[in-house]
Parts: structure tokens; C-alpha cells; sequence
């Protein structure tokens, strides 16, 4: 199992990642190297309908885009546990079969998955799931921790990767309401940490939305996920 410095500083070593398509391929690597799953499906998350909406996967194979993926994570017991929790979790056998029925789980042989929350602040913003493991993983208390540690680590990277690639129509105090819209914060809630009047907070939302072209909050946010500008 390996050690909370041996996945810092691999996590670290993301930060040398050209770009955020880069970022997020070398992510899953690093995910598939360190710990005894063999593949990886990345998919973002909103909390805005509770929507889990594919990015990329990793297998034996390669990479594969895997946009066409959308889940209402609700259906899904222990993707919803992960992200409510912000834990890792595992399940495999009979408890399996009773958490999962995934559109994107294609293979008979599947019978375990792990869930591994991305997790950057008090929100999700998004999840890895793996689904095929080596013969006897060992996914103890232990080992869910360091992947709980995995994702942490790995959102505030994330996180911080985009604020350096922020949307060029907006500023920078609108797309730091948009952020956390998607983060699912309300109006007073971003007033009270941005330290502003929710009358700002709401002003700051309708130039957003009106710059992209967008007819609502829910619009707007899909529209920066489109974009990449958040995830």
C-alpha cells in the first residue's frame, strides 16, 4: 500500500503536466500505478441534478472518451455514498450486485467497484471508478484512506490547475460564482465566504450568464464543463 508522502509526491509530480488534458490522462496513470486497480473511469461531477458525466477511462487497452456517459448518481448507491461521505469506497460480490447497475459496466466478469471522490474543499467535483482488479486487491480501511487521500490531493490540483486557465469572457469574481454554483453553494452561501452582498453575488451571475450566452444557472455551468474551464 503506498504511504501518504509516496502519494503526495506523486501527485506533485502532476503539477509538470503541459496541459489540462495532459493533467487528467497522467492522473489516472498515477491512480492505475499506485494502487491495485487496472482500469480507471474519470467522470465529472455537478451536483446540479446529481450528474456524474464521463471524461476519460483507462485500461490495459488505453485511453477512451467516454462523453456519452450520464449518470444521476442517486441510482447509484455507492458512487452516492462516495460523494455524500467525500470517502472512498469499495464493494464487490453479493453487497456488488446489490449497489450497481451501471450503464457504462459492460463486461459480465465485473463484480466489485471502487469509488474514489474528488474532492476539493467542502465539494466534489468529481470521481474515478475502477472496475476490474489484479486477484486479490486487499482494499482494507486502510487502502480506502489512501485513496480518500488520492482524491483529495488530486482535486486540489485540479482546482487550482483550472484557475490558472480561467474563461477569457469572464472575470475573475464571475467565474468564481459559477464555480460554486456548480459546487452547489447557494447565493448566501457565496456571499458569506466571498464577503460580498448576495445582491453582488446575484449581479456577478446574471453578467456570467449573459456573457455566455446562457438562459439560467443550470445553462451557464454546463456551458464552462463544455468548455473545460471547470470540472
Amino acid at each position: 500500500m503506498p504511504s501518504a508522502h509516496t502519494i503526495r509526491e506523486h501527485v506533485q509530480k502532476l503539477t509538470a503536466a503541459p496541459s489540462h488534458e495532459d493533467l487528467l490522462c497522467q492522473s489516472l496513470e498515477v491512480y492505475i500505478n499506485l494502487f491495485p486497480v487496472l482500469d480507471a473511469y474519470l467522470l465529472r461531477y455537478s451536483p446540479i441534478g446529481y450528474l456524474g458525466e464521463g471524461v476519460i477511462s483507462l485500461n490495459p487497452a488505453g485511453f477512451v472518451h467516454i462523453r456519452e456517459l450520464r449518470d444521476d448518481i442517486r441510482s447509484l448507491p455507492i458512487i452516492y455514498s462516495a460523494i455524500r461521505e467525500k470517502k472512498a469506497k469499495y464493494c464487490a460480490g453479493v453487497e456488488y450486485l446489490k449497489q450497481i447497475t451501471s450503464k457504462y459496466i459492460l463486461a459480465p466478469s465485473v463484480n466489485a467497484m471502487a469509488v474514489v471522490p474528488i474532492v476539493f474543499g467542502s465539494s466534489v467535483i468529481g470521481y474515478i471508478c475502477s472496475t476490474q482488479f489484479p486477484a486479490d486487491p486487499a482494499i482494507d480501511e486502510e487502502m480506502l484512506l489512501s485513496l480518500t487521500l488520492f482524491g483529495e490531493l488530486l482535486g486540489k490540483l485540479i482546482h487550482d490547475s483550472n484557475s490558472t486557465a480561467e474563461a477569457p469572457l469572464l472575470s475573475k469574481r464571475e467565474l468564481e460564482v459559477m464555480k460554486r454554483i456548480a459546487w452547489g453553494e447557494s447565493t448566501k452561501e457565496m456571499a458569506a465566504s466571498m464577503e460580498i452582498s448576495e445582491l453582488t453575488v446575484k449581479q456577478y451571475v446574471k453578467s456570467a450568464i449573459k456573457k455566455l450566452d446562457a438562459q439560467n444557472r443550470p445553462h451557464a455551468v454546463a456551458e464552462l464543463f463544455r468548455k473545460g474551464t471547470i470540472s
